[in-house]
């Protein structure tokens, strides 16, 4: 494109733009394959970890890799759990990110990290007020590969919630997703012995 793209018609000029994405895609995709399978792979270092810390940090990663979008987010301080302080970063990652994707549409954008005890039992989320989706669909969320938006309304491979669940599973917890077409959606994940 760069050589010889001034040469080419707007049909080559077509031809290239679409290798291009395509090998963009591709590149993502492995990248996201190979974090699937570092995810399940390697003994768990357990330790205290400071989750809001961790969400902060990918808040701010996501705010230098999207300057011009303007949400507001509200991170509970002083949540820690036990676990894999790596792995637990890549959950935020992906959670937080969906939420900032999901939220790309919406008018007064908002992401929300926090932790609620519910019968004894410390649950932590990331919610936000995007797009939402169908609840008839969850059980497809989790699977890799399955997507619940096209590739045309929202990027993405189909790796990061399923990447989620093997990480929360690794840790003898379980994760779940909740939302309302249009208004946003919350994911939620149990760690064993944790707490807000």
């Amino acid at each position: 494109m760069e050589e010889c793209g001034g040469q080419l018609d707007a049909r080559g000029q077509d031809y290239l733009q679409r290798i291009d994405k395509a090998t963009r895609n591709m590149g993502q995709l492995i990248e996201d394959l190979l974090k699937l399978a570092r995810a399940t792979r390697g003994e768990l270092q357990h330790a205290e970890v400071d989750l809001s810390h961790l969400a902060k940090a990918a808040v701010e990663e996501l705010r230098k890799s999207d300057v011009d979008r303007d949400i507001e987010v509200a991170i509970k301080d002083g949540v820690v759990a036990s676990g894999d302080a790596r792995l637990l970063r890549i959950v935020l990652d992906n959670l937080l990110g969906n939420s900032w994707k999901y939220t790309r549409n919406t008018a007064r954008p908002r992401v929300e990290f926090g932790a609620e005890v519910v019968d004894h039992e410390t649950r932590y989320f990331v919610g936000d007020n995007g797009v939402g989706f169908d609840m008839a669909q969850s059980d497809r969320l989790f699977r890799p590969f399955h997507r619940l938006h096209t590739e045309a309304e929202f990027a993405g491979t189909g790796i990061g919630l399923a990447t989620v669940k093997r990480i929360v599973s690794r840790h003898g917890g379980r994760v779940w997703g909740e939302a309302v077409e249009g208004r946003g959606a919350t994911f939620y994940f149990q760690l064993p012995e944790s707490r807000a």
